[in-house]
Protein backbone atom coordinates (compact mmCIF):
# COMPACT_ATOMS: atom_id res chain seq x y z
CA UNK A 1 0.00 0.00 0.00
CA UNK A 2 0.96 2.90 -0.81
CA UNK A 3 2.80 5.42 1.94
CA UNK A 4 0.33 8.45 1.57
CA UNK A 5 -2.83 6.11 1.27
CA UNK A 6 -1.35 4.95 4.60
CA UNK A 7 -1.48 7.71 6.41
CA UNK A 8 -4.45 9.02 4.67
CA UNK A 9 -6.43 6.06 6.24
CA UNK A 10 -4.65 6.27 9.76
CA UNK A 11 -5.46 9.92 10.06
CA UNK A 12 -9.43 8.68 8.99
CA UNK A 13 -9.38 6.46 11.92
CA UNK A 14 -9.52 3.45 9.90
CA UNK A 15 -8.27 0.09 12.01
CA UNK A 16 -7.16 -1.79 8.93
CA UNK A 17 -4.44 1.13 8.23
CA UNK A 18 -3.12 0.44 11.66
CA UNK A 19 -2.89 -3.68 11.25
CA UNK A 20 -1.72 -2.45 7.68
CA UNK A 21 1.54 0.12 8.69
CA UNK A 22 2.31 -2.72 11.77
CA UNK A 23 2.61 -6.12 9.55
CA UNK A 24 4.30 -3.62 6.76
CA UNK A 25 7.01 -1.81 8.73
CA UNK A 26 7.14 -3.91 12.38
CA UNK A 27 10.41 -5.68 10.57
CA UNK A 28 12.17 -2.05 10.13
CA UNK A 29 10.84 -0.69 13.66
CA UNK A 30 12.27 -3.73 15.16
CA UNK A 31 15.32 -3.38 13.27
CA UNK A 32 15.82 0.30 14.54
CA UNK A 33 15.59 -0.44 17.69
CA UNK A 34 17.29 -3.39 18.41
CA UNK A 35 20.48 -1.15 17.25
CA UNK A 36 20.12 0.77 19.72
CA UNK A 37 19.32 -1.89 22.63
CA UNK A 38 21.77 -4.40 21.03
CA UNK A 39 25.36 -3.84 23.09
CA UNK A 40 22.82 -2.93 26.61
CA UNK A 41 21.04 -5.22 29.17
CA UNK A 42 17.98 -5.57 27.57
CA UNK A 43 16.20 -8.15 26.51
CA UNK A 44 13.39 -9.34 23.64
CA UNK A 45 10.41 -8.02 25.72
CA UNK A 46 12.17 -4.84 26.17
CA UNK A 47 12.26 -4.80 22.26
CA UNK A 48 8.92 -6.17 21.70
CA UNK A 49 7.40 -3.09 24.20
CA UNK A 50 9.29 -0.65 22.46
CA UNK A 51 8.21 -1.77 18.93
CA UNK A 52 3.90 -1.74 20.52
CA UNK A 53 4.55 1.70 21.71
CA UNK A 54 5.79 2.71 18.85
CA UNK A 55 2.64 2.09 16.72
CA UNK A 56 0.36 3.46 19.62
CA UNK A 57 2.17 6.25 19.19
CA UNK A 58 1.84 6.00 15.66
CA UNK A 59 -2.53 5.60 16.15
CA UNK A 60 -2.24 8.48 18.72
CA UNK A 61 -0.56 11.01 16.64
CA UNK A 62 -1.81 9.71 13.43
CA UNK A 63 -3.00 13.61 12.60
CA UNK A 64 0.13 15.13 12.82
CA UNK A 65 1.77 12.59 9.66
CA UNK A 66 2.85 14.58 6.69
CA UNK A 67 1.82 12.31 4.04
CA UNK A 68 4.10 13.97 1.71
CA UNK A 69 7.71 13.10 4.00
CA UNK A 70 6.07 9.38 4.10
CA UNK A 71 5.63 7.05 7.02
CA UNK A 72 8.99 5.34 7.15
CA UNK A 73 11.27 8.35 9.12
CA UNK A 74 8.61 9.32 11.08
CA UNK A 75 8.66 5.77 12.51
CA UNK A 76 12.51 5.20 12.19
CA UNK A 77 12.56 8.79 14.13
CA UNK A 78 10.51 7.55 17.05
CA UNK A 79 11.31 3.74 16.90
CA UNK A 80 14.96 5.53 17.64
CA UNK A 81 13.24 7.85 20.63
CA UNK A 82 11.30 4.99 22.43
CA UNK A 83 14.66 2.70 22.14
CA UNK A 84 16.61 5.67 24.01
CA UNK A 85 13.68 5.59 26.17
CA UNK A 86 14.36 2.22 26.96
CA UNK A 87 17.91 2.56 27.73
CA UNK A 88 17.86 5.47 30.27
CA UNK A 89 14.90 3.01 32.27
CA UNK A 90 17.52 0.48 32.46
CA UNK A 91 20.09 -0.34 35.14
CA UNK A 92 23.46 1.19 34.98
CA UNK A 93 25.35 -1.61 36.10
CA UNK A 94 26.86 -4.18 33.58
CA UNK A 95 24.55 -7.49 34.23
CA UNK A 96 27.33 -10.48 33.21
CA UNK A 97 26.24 -11.39 29.36
CA UNK A 98 28.51 -11.11 26.39
CA UNK A 99 29.31 -7.46 26.12
CA UNK A 100 31.00 -7.32 29.74
CA UNK A 101 34.34 -8.81 29.57
CA UNK A 102 34.97 -12.22 31.39
CA UNK A 103 37.64 -12.62 34.02
CA UNK A 104 40.07 -14.19 31.73
CA UNK A 105 39.01 -11.69 28.74
CA UNK A 106 41.10 -8.50 28.62
CA UNK A 107 40.38 -4.95 26.77
CA UNK A 108 41.96 -5.74 23.45
CA UNK A 109 39.75 -9.25 23.04
CA UNK A 110 36.41 -6.81 24.18
CA UNK A 111 37.41 -4.61 21.34
CA UNK A 112 38.04 -7.70 18.98
CA UNK A 113 34.42 -9.19 19.79
CA UNK A 114 33.01 -5.81 19.53
CA UNK A 115 34.05 -5.07 16.20
CA UNK A 116 33.56 -8.51 15.04
CA UNK A 117 29.62 -7.89 16.10
CA UNK A 118 29.57 -4.44 14.61
CA UNK A 119 30.96 -6.10 11.36
CA UNK A 120 28.45 -9.27 10.96
CA UNK A 121 25.30 -6.32 12.03
CA UNK A 122 26.75 -4.61 8.97
CA UNK A 123 26.84 -7.47 6.99
CA UNK A 124 23.26 -8.94 7.70
CA UNK A 125 22.06 -4.71 7.21
CA UNK A 126 23.51 -5.10 3.64
CA UNK A 127 21.48 -8.72 2.91
CA UNK A 128 18.64 -7.85 0.43
CA UNK A 129 14.91 -8.45 1.32
CA UNK A 130 13.82 -11.36 2.56
CA UNK A 131 16.98 -12.40 4.27
CA UNK A 132 17.84 -9.57 6.25
CA UNK A 133 14.54 -10.04 8.24
CA UNK A 134 14.58 -13.63 8.05
CA UNK A 135 18.38 -13.20 9.41
CA UNK A 136 17.15 -10.55 12.30
CA UNK A 137 14.06 -12.16 13.39
CA UNK A 138 15.85 -16.09 13.65
CA UNK A 139 19.09 -14.62 15.23
CA UNK A 140 18.43 -11.67 16.70
CA UNK A 141 14.80 -12.06 17.91
CA UNK A 142 14.79 -15.60 18.12
CA UNK A 143 11.70 -16.51 16.87
CA UNK A 144 10.99 -19.46 14.97
CA UNK A 145 11.95 -20.82 11.84
CA UNK A 146 8.41 -21.45 10.98
CA UNK A 147 6.82 -18.28 12.04
CA UNK A 148 8.68 -16.20 10.29
CA UNK A 149 8.75 -18.32 7.07
CA UNK A 150 4.69 -18.06 6.98
CA UNK A 151 5.12 -14.10 8.00
CA UNK A 152 7.25 -13.70 4.87
CA UNK A 153 4.96 -16.22 2.58
CA UNK A 154 8.48 -18.82 2.44
CA UNK A 155 8.22 -22.43 2.37
CA UNK A 156 9.84 -23.29 5.90
CA UNK A 157 12.56 -25.19 3.47
CA UNK A 158 13.13 -22.46 1.51
CA UNK A 159 13.38 -20.32 4.45
CA UNK A 160 15.95 -22.92 6.24
CA UNK A 161 17.96 -22.75 2.44
CA UNK A 162 18.30 -18.98 2.47
CA UNK A 163 19.66 -19.20 6.14
CA UNK A 164 22.42 -21.35 5.10
CA UNK A 165 23.16 -19.35 1.91
CA UNK A 166 22.89 -16.13 4.20
CA UNK A 167 25.60 -17.76 6.36
CA UNK A 168 27.63 -19.11 3.71
CA UNK A 169 27.92 -15.66 1.91
CA UNK A 170 28.22 -13.40 5.12
CA UNK A 171 30.92 -15.53 5.91
CA UNK A 172 32.60 -14.59 3.07
CA UNK A 173 31.80 -10.76 3.70
CA UNK A 174 33.15 -11.26 6.67
CA UNK A 175 36.70 -13.06 5.74
CA UNK A 176 37.17 -10.99 2.97
CA UNK A 177 36.88 -7.90 5.61
CA UNK A 178 39.24 -8.64 7.69
CA UNK A 179 36.98 -9.98 10.47
CA UNK A 180 37.07 -13.62 11.78
CA UNK A 181 34.45 -14.60 10.15
CA UNK A 182 34.73 -18.07 11.25
CA UNK A 183 34.05 -17.53 14.60
CA UNK A 184 30.67 -15.88 13.85
CA UNK A 185 29.38 -18.63 13.15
Amino acid sequence: MDEAKLIHRLQCRRRYALDQAIEQFTPYVGAVIWRILASSAAGREDVEEAVSDVFLALWAHAEELDPERGLRPWLGAVARNKALDVLRRLPPACPLDEDCPSPAEGPQETLERREQARQLWQAVDGLEEPDRTLFFRYYYQEEKLKEIAMDLGLNPATAKTRLARGRKRLRGILTKGGAAGEKAF
